[in-house]
């Protein structure tokens, strides 16, 4: 290691930071860039961020949010300078990231088995619950729970084609905050990061030949959903992006993954049925049949959308599923398997479904549904993060250690009123990473989603998105509570 440059002589180094130690001296990988981060200066990474705002802005590259019931579109900001994420840790972090997808996989698969149950089992209940393995209220008293969802899966899906989970970095090393299986969005956003920095910083890659690229990611996940091709399809599957338009949050990424992709963009009023019982999207005046549907709008509104001749588009998706003609990706449904009440299960389910030990840590978290749980909380909710069970994109989540008095008695009223909706974590000290803020580089809390796919095969996709906290002290870094991003190097 080296000392530090000129640019981050006043950067108050820490134990956490994942560029600067305590004493001020540049942690492994962050040396070796440093070099042409000083060439740069603050001059010059002031000038590639004006450039990287310049070339997002023409591109469309925003985010989403609703504010009073209206969607606003935001810009998705992004720092030029790159986290850097260590080969060692990125090999560890695959390999827990595909161990907890393919452990909830086989947890939906086992809660939505549409036959084979034996006379005599209990209710139908899923054999890890009959097992004593998990709780029988995980499931049935679940708000993602869809007994209506069994039949929406083919002979072999994966329900979860597409997962992401969001980590964080420890005083101990990584550790897994949240599960994505319903619409997990990010993938484009980590690919136009790099985009971004190749535009405005030639120069900071020009030595880095050795990087993976997170447009190599595309192909891993057309690979999967094109698995997931229902068996009566022949030939190659014909993939459509389902997305319910402009009115989504994501809408930038739903054009960028489907151009990517080489694949449709299907809107409710582009969809019809087909003589078969399949569907097909209307594509430049002509219909395609569509045998693989990328589906990036939440399952509660497909009923609520209607295709050009009337019907819902649950019922036309579902009769096309159950015929046989059409794949959903992602199988409405997985809401069971990533509610906030069911993330401190997925250790058991590990070792239940898969025979093996986690690779990745959880954080301490009480399921205040639990009578144990919640006695266990009692007094304790200001030193702890409370979250809705069902929440979502960082809203409801409550830090006990920033709450006023009035905040905390508000609080435990709510807990006290409907403890099922909320669970309780101890809150972690994740790392802090430089970030240019107002021309200054400083250090900003960043968490990490890292994305896997799950066809024949389950894999980690090249493509991590950092999202930075941009305000001081703020622990908040999703893009709708005024968070940013960061081109996420993966160095040797």
């Amino acid at each position: 290691m080296t000392g530090t440059t000129d640019l981050f002589a006043r950067y108050p180094g820490s134990t956490g930071d994942e560029a600067v130690g305590v004493g001020g001296a540049l942690r492994p990988g962050y040396d070796a860039l440093a070099p042409a981060v000083e060439q740069l200066g603050g001059v010059g990474l002031a000038a590639a961020a004006v450039e990287m705002g310049r070339e997002r802005r023409a591109r469309g590259v925003v985010f989403g949010s609703f504010v009073d019931g209206a969607l606003v579109e935001q810009p998705f900001p992004v720092c030029p300078l790159p986290r850097l994420v260590p080969a060692a840790d990125w090999a560890h972090l695959a390999r827990g990231v595909e161990q907890r997808t393919r452990a909830l996989n086989a947890f939906l698969a086992d809660v939505y088995r549409p036959t084979g149950r034996r006379r005599g089992e209990a209710g139908g209940a899923p054999e890890a619950v009959r097992a004593g393995v998990l709780p029988d209220w995980l499931v049935t008293r679940s708000p993602g729970h869809r007994p209506g969802a069994v039949p929406l899966a083919g002979p072999g899906q994966a329900r979860a084609t597409v997962a992401g989970l969001d980590l964080l970095r420890g005083p101990d090393g990584w550790v897994v905050l949240e599960d994505n299986l319903r619409v997990p969005s990010g993938i484009g956003f980590a690919i136009v990061n790099r985009d971004s920095t190749r535009a405005a910083l030639p120069g900071l890659l020009a030595d880095r030949p050795a990087l993976p690229e997170p447009h190599d990611a595309v192909a891993v996940l057309r690979a999967a959903l094109v698995d997931a091709a229902p068996p009566a399809c022949s030939g190659t599957p014909q993939l459509a992006l389902l997305t319910d338009g402009r009115v989504n949050t994501a809408w930038f990424e739903h054009l960028l993954l489907a151009e990517a992709m080489g694949a449709p963009v299907a809107t409710p009023d582009r969809l019809w049925a087909r003589a078969d019982g399949g569907v097909e999207v209307e594509v430049d005046g002509e219909r395609v049949p569509v045998d693989v549907l990328y589906r990036r709008f939440d399952e509660d509104d497909l009923a609520g959308h209607l295709n050009p001749v009337g019907t819902p588009l649950d019922v036309l998706v579902g009769e096309a599923v159950r015929a046989g003609k059409l794949a959903l990706a992602n199988v409405p449904g997985n809401g069971v398997a990533d509610d906030k009440a069911t993330y401190c299960h997925v250790p058991a389910m590990i070792r239940f479904y898969l025979g093996e030990e986690p690779v990745l840590a959880t954080v301490p978290t009480w399921v205040l549904a639990d009578a144990d749980d919640l006695a266990a909380v009692r007094g304790r909710l200001g030193d702890l993060v409370v979250k809705p069970v069902d929440g979502y994109g960082g809203q409801g989540v409550v830090f006990g250690p920033t709450c006023s008095a009035a905040e905390l008695a508000e609080l435990e009223a709510a807990v006290d009123a409907a403890p099922h909706r909320f669970v309780a974590q101890e809150p972690v000290d994740f790392s802090t990473v430089p970030t240019l803020v107002e021309g200054a580089v400083v250090p900003r809390r960043a968490d990490l989603r890292v994305f896997a796919v799950a066809g024949v095969s389950t894999r980690v996709l090249p493509a991590p998105l950092t999202r930075v906290a941009l305000e001081e002290g703020s622990l908040l870094v999703n893009s709708s509570r005024g968070g940013g991003s960061k081109d996420t190097w993966l160095v040797p």
